[in-house]
């Protein structure tokens, strides 16, 4: 049986050789790191994390991040099977221990018999074979313009920030406290998730004045500044308004200083858990593109970060992704060269999981047709169905940008039609029919 190629070893790539596995389908995965790097990867390891550690809501009852992850657990997804492994305190929401997760996924891709992984650039896209295209915001340059010539339109882009990294024994414990927003989370563990810094209202104004006269990164020629809107830098959210940010990550709400229990604070930053030794923390919330000396200037004006030492800074880059509208089928086959499928986020969906979804997806799909079967997407009834809909059809191709799973794709119930509904009825009945119409999905193959 002839394999199937995949570029790529990110988080859809790997998740995408191990569905290909699993259904008995050989698999080569291309992956040109470490030979050659990015400027934001920092090791050759399959599925590595490079902008936070969180794979957002893990609530698959009120929250449509939440049922995707019930959807690739489903399907035996090794992203979320090893994210389980390596999880951390983070109240609702499930963070990894980055370094260990993506190790576990290179160890468990590395013992699969059917998975052979090829060091090398890939920098021509294949006439004929079965291949994934699962290179992610960061594809190299090589490609990218094989991509171009291939589709014969430019792939749109935005940039993506990265939040920096604190040393956790820098951080003041007496002026910060340990609580998860309204105290989530079942154990005690969950519910001191985070790391809190308040603000008066002096500090925070003093803040968003030393933010918006900060050096900042400066575009290269021709290039624009198209923001995803769920990853805005601060100084950006900060430029639309001085009280953005604290109704942003900065928002005081559900928060009580176990300093001063009495003392409400005007804005508070957050903190949240990045390794499972708890020595490292990120800024939630906190991509910037402010120039380093910048960054430790503003952020040491955080109260409990007046000493901070910094693990990583913040940056700034592009991301490249395709407008799959126009150039995607339902089975996520370029339509011009349907020997390809790309996955992941140079599709035009945003965040780890999504990025890992599709690559579930392609994986899936190209293992079928290795197999002499033709293998539908979901109903858009559920996560991965609304999600895979929205980019290959759903969106609306001239104004096509990044797009996070959520609710607003996802079909309405007739009887919760016109807002009668709130949200504690609509999202327990969307995810009830997401779960039902999945598994039947799954049941089908």
């Amino acid at each position: 049986m002839e394999p199937v190629h995949i570029v790529g070893a990110g988080l859809a790539g790997s998740e995408a050789a191990w569905q290909i596995a699993r259904a008995g389908v050989p698999v080569v995965l291309h992956e040109m790191r470490p030979a050659k790097g990015t400027f934001a990867h920092k090791t050759g390891d399959c599925a590595e994390m490079v902008c936070s550690n969180s794979f957002r809501s893990d609530d698959d009852v009120m929250n449509a991040v939440g049922q995707l992850h019930w959807e690739m657990r489903a399907a035996g997804g090794l992203i979320m099977a090893t994210a389980d492994r390596h999880r951390l305190p983070a109240g609702g929401a499930l963070a990894v221990d980055r370094d260990a997760f993506s190790a576990a996924v290179t160890e468990a891709l590395q013992a699969e018999p059917l998975v052979q992984i090829v060091p090398g650039e890939i920098t021509e896209l294949p006439d004929d074979g079965n291949w994934i295209i699962a290179t992610g915001p960061l594809t190299s340059d090589a490609l990218a313009q094989a991509i171009r010539s291939a589709t014969g339109t430019d792939s749109l882009a935005f940039f993506d920030a990265i939040a920096p990294i604190v040393h956790a024994d820098t951080i003041d414990m007496t002026i910060a406290w340990e609580q998860s927003r309204y105290d989530k989370g079942e154990t005690e563990a969950e519910q001191k998730a985070y790391i809190n810094c308040p603000m008066n209202r002096e500090q925070y104004e003093a803040f968003i004045d030393a933010l918006l006269a900060a050096d900042k990164t400066e575009f290269h020629e021709g290039e624009t500044a198209g923001y995803f809107d769920g990853c805005l830098p601060i100084e950006v959210m900060a430029e639309r308004g001085r009280e953005t940010l604290r109704h942003g990550p900065m928002k005081p709400v559900g928060l009580t200083n176990a300093h001063k229990p009495d003392e409400k604070a005007y804005a508070v930053v957050q903190l949240r858990r990045d390794n499972a030794l708890g020595t490292l923390y990120n800024i939630v919330g906190f991509q910037t593109k402010m120039k380093y000396g910048a960054q430790t200037q503003v952020f040491r004006m955080i109260p409990g970060l007046e000493n901070a030492s910094f693990a990583r800074l913040g940056g700034i880059h592009r991301n490249s992704f395709l407008n799959s509208p126009t150039l995607l089928d339902d089975r996520m086959r370029l339509r011009q060269r349907p020997n390809l499928r790309f996955a992941g986020q140079v599709t035009g969906v945003e965040g780890y999981v999504e990025s890992a979804a599709m690559g579930l997806l392609a994986g899936r799909m190209a293992a079928a047709q290795a197999l002499g079967r033709d293998l539908p997407p979901p109903a858009l009834t559920t996560a991965m169905g609304a999600l895979v809909n929205h980019i290959t059809g759903g969106a609306e191709a001239k104004t096509f940008q990044p797009m996070n799973v959520n609710f607003g794709l996802f079909p309405p119930l007739d009887e919760m039609r016109g807002g009668r509904k709130g949200r504690k009825d609509r999202y327990p009945a969307y995810t009830q029919r997401a779960k039902d119409d999945f598994s039947a999905w799954l049941a089908a193959q």
